[in-house]
């Protein structure tokens, strides 16, 4: 039986304020902006789960009630999460109860969605491990399958996950690396032997995530059942559908019909008795490998390149996050918990997605999620921040000298 893969991303970042330069040695705050603009990262946090979270979640608790074969999995950054128990514990609540179920896989990630991974290995593992810890705390699960900053991936992560004990890994189903290959099997990544790799039906999950409401696309309006069918023809073991969470209410608006298509999709899915669903872990434990998958060089989700160019494609970008990675020595020595917390809140992905320059459709990919006026407004306001944080590891040094 052919199944669904239903995996969706939790994140929010702290996004840094308007940092001015004459901040510098004068402000130790960088994320906690209390105006009411685009960089209030209450306001972000909260409306976001009016708008998505809560009422998402209330219809997935109410489906797997309503079908008990179901079947759906979560990643949650940490600072999502930290967030939302400040700022909408009811959405905490939700997602406890959604998990509680045991029909809701939860994933391992980043703690602070960085890409550590390709810059510290060392920063990467304790990055996990603090994720791991809140998983816990919170959901009382050990995650059992690795997922990447922004999918991204290649052969030495799959590795890393191996080594460090997880079943499995996930990563885009992009076409050159598969070749003739679909993304709808399980895979073995190149250089390991136990774990697997599951691959992101891109075409089908961006059908929902970002063509759903698009009035020009030939197959709108799309609706469940016509949904339903292109998963019946699709070949293979897994249509894995991946994508952002907030998808359901904030990305794709409840005016769109975006809640009534989840709602009503499992229900058309059933129907045939021909698919069912599966959590990440289910797909591994269900189907063999088909074939081994080499990615020598990074692959994420993001952007027509499906690479890392959307955080590193620039030299303002390439510029901030060598400069966030190089003070690592100097943090750690430091031992001061509050400059190493914003030292790792400075190494989410977001703050570099926000200085992309890309043109065309990726361009207005990346403006939509930013908060700032220009790419360029949001490398000085980040790269002011880090000055100041460079100023006071340079006081803690001399401390300790």
């Amino acid at each position: 039986m052919k199944s669904v893969c239903f995996y969706f991303q939790v994140h929010q970042p702290y996004r840094v304020k308007q940092y001015r330069v004459f901040d510098i040695g004068n402000d130790g705050e960088y994320f906690n902006d209390r105006s009411e603009t685009s960089l209030n990262n209450r306001r972000i946090l909260e409306k976001v789960a009016q708008k998505s979270y809560i009422p998402a979640t209330k219809l997935l608790l109410a489906l797997l009630q309503k079908h008990p074969e179901m079947r759906i999995s979560f990643s949650f950054s940490g600072i999502a999460l930290e967030q939302l128990e400040r700022f909408s514990p009811e959405a905490i609540d939700l997602f406890k109860r959604v998990v509680d179920t045991g029909r809701a896989e939860v994933l391992a990630e980043t703690y602070y969605h960085s890409l550590s991974f390709f810059y510290s290995v060392a920063e990467f593992e304790r990055q996990v491990a603090k994720h791991r810890e809140i998983i816990r705390r919170l959901f009382g699960v050990w995650p059992r399958v690795f997922r990447n900053t922004e999918l991204s991936y290649r052969n030495d992560l799959a590795s890393w996950a191996e080594s460090a004990g997880y079943s499995g890994v996930i990563a885009e189903g992009w076409d050159p690396i598969l070749g003739w290959r679909s993304p709808n099997y399980v895979y073995t990544p190149k250089g390991t032997s136990k774990i697997r790799l599951l691959l992101k039906n891109y075409r089908l999950s961006d059908d929902v995530a970002f063509r759903f409401s698009s009035r020009d696309w030939a197959e709108w309006p799309l609706t469940a059942e016509k949904f339903n069918t292109w998963l019946h023809e699709a070949e293979g073991d897994t249509v894995n559908l991946f994508m952002d969470y907030e998808t359901f209410g904030e990305h794709q608006w409840e005016d769109t019909g975006i809640f009534n298509f989840l709602e009503k999709l499992p229900e058309e899915v059933f129907k045939s008795g021909q698919i069912d669903f599966k959590t990440p872990s289910d797909v591994i434990q269900a189907y063999d490998s088909r074939d081994e998958v080499d990615v020598p060089d990074t692959l994420t989700w993001a952007d027509t390149d499906r690479d890392l160019t959307a955080w590193t494609g620039n030299p303002m970008q390439q510029a901030a996050i060598d400069a966030i990675y190089s003070l690592e020595d100097q943090i750690i020595q430091a031992n001061d918990g509050r400059m190493l917390e914003d030292w790792r809140k400075l190494q989410t992905s977001d703050h570099f997605y926000y200085m992309c320059t890309k043109w065309f459709a990726d361009g207005d990919v990346h403006a939509y999620f930013s908060p700032y006026e220009s790419p360029y407004d949001a490398y000085i306001a980040y790269m002011n921040a880090l000055s100041d944080l460079r100023l006071r590891v340079q006081k803690a040094a001399k401390g300790h000298a």
